[in-house]
């Protein structure tokens, strides 16, 4: 495959389309033949096809002509089981999420290499968890690399993007997927979650994820299960819970657990969870609320006013920077970014302060 015809695949992917759905999009100037030719690079595209095909994509014909330098791999995305993605939905996010990491990276290459932090872990130096109790102290450890202590995460998307990971939302359908994780060029974590979740949901999936990351449950350890696990330890350590419900409940309030939920942005199943990992509640009682909120459809959508999500403002924030130091032209950076041209000169004079 050439680099142009790798580009021409990756962007109709991002789209979810077919070489058919291209070629119709694409207004009879080109075939589904003549596009697989091109994808695999047996032929090369004359240059007013290849400005319908851009036009068709909604995508800058300069895409086409990045560098071979830019191009990112991805691991195998970390899915779980019961995800209801379907093999296309899969290659649409794989490559929507390659390009967006492209587009970071060479926003990033414009300021001083050291300035952005670099992630604590790679897939060489994971962690090997043998028990579900040892997730508690990895968590803690992880908290304490972070400076976190044990005070709330105020904002889990921005915290993780200073750490070094990319995150990528993606509005797809609802009831497919919460999130999931990889890495790009090997070493550059990436979590991909669901757009519009509510704001416990989507702080659950990004924990949920830190810990695919960061851990190599045994043979034998169900990762999911210690993803779960790692999820709760770092949204709210032990100590935590337990100075919160203490020792030993006979009963929780619903009440107090939807106070403790918008304390620490941590859903009230959640609790639940933690409160019977803990041992603080009997499992039979942990299993009582849960038939509980099924019943009510609550497991869905929990009772109470939902707690409002985290967009990253990361990317955007890097393109007003670079344009306003003069490190790249507006047109470029609002490319780079995904923001109209009149938006970023709009943000760029508005952040103007002399």
């Amino acid at each position: 495959m050439s680099l142009l015809g790798d580009r021409l695949q990756q962007a109709r992917k991002a789209r979810g389309w077919s070489l058919a759905t291209l070629a119709k999009a694409a207004r009879g100037i080109v075939t589904r033949q003549a596009l697989y030719k091109y994808e695999k690079g047996l032929d090369t595209p004359r240059s007013e096809v290849l400005l319908a095909l851009a036009h068709a994509l909604g995508i800058a014909i300069d895409y086409f002509f990045r560098p071979s330098s830019s191009l990112v791999t991805l691991s195998e995305l970390a899915c779980r089981k019961r995800s209801g993605l379907g093999k296309r939905d899969l290659a649409a996010i794989r490559a929507q999420v390659k390009d967006r990491i492209e587009r970071w990276l060479e926003l990033e290459s414009f300021f001083p290499p050291k300035r952005f932090a670099q992630f604590l872990y790679s897939p060489e130096n994971l962690l090997a968890i043998e028990r579900l109790e040892d997730v508690e102290n990895l968590a803690k450890d992880i908290r304490s690399r972070l400076s976190l202590g044990l005070a709330p995460i105020e904002n889990l998307t921005e915290l993780l993007e200073d750490s070094g990971i990319k995150i990528f939302q993606w509005p797809g359908e609802e009831g497919k997927f919460d999130g999931f994780s990889c890495w790009a060029n090997n070493d550059i974590p990436v979590i991909v979650v669901k757009a519009k979740l509510s704001g416990d949901r989507q702080r659950s999936s990004l924990a949920h994820e830190l810990g695919h990351l960061v851990m190599k449950p045994v043979k034998g350890l169900d990762p999911e299960k210690a993803a779960r696990r790692f999820s709760g330890a770092f949204l709210v350590p032990d100590e935590v819970v337990r100075r919160e419900l203490g020792e030993k409940r006979h009963k929780l309030e619903l009440t107090e657990l939807f106070t403790l939920k918008r304390k620490y942005g941590m859903s009230i199943q959640q609790w639940i969870y933690r409160a019977k990992d803990l041992g603080i509640i009997t499992n039979g009682y942990a299993a009582s609320l849960f038939r509980c909120f099924r019943t009510q459809d609550w497991h869905k959508c929990e009772p109470g006013e939902q707690l409002p999500d985290e967009t990253s403002s990361r990317l955007k924030r890097l393109a007003i920077q670079a344009v306003a130091e003069d490190l790249v032209s507006p047109a470029r950076a609002a490319e780079l970014s995904g923001i109209s041209l009149d938006k970023l000169r709009e943000e760029v004079r508005y952040q103007n302060l002399v």
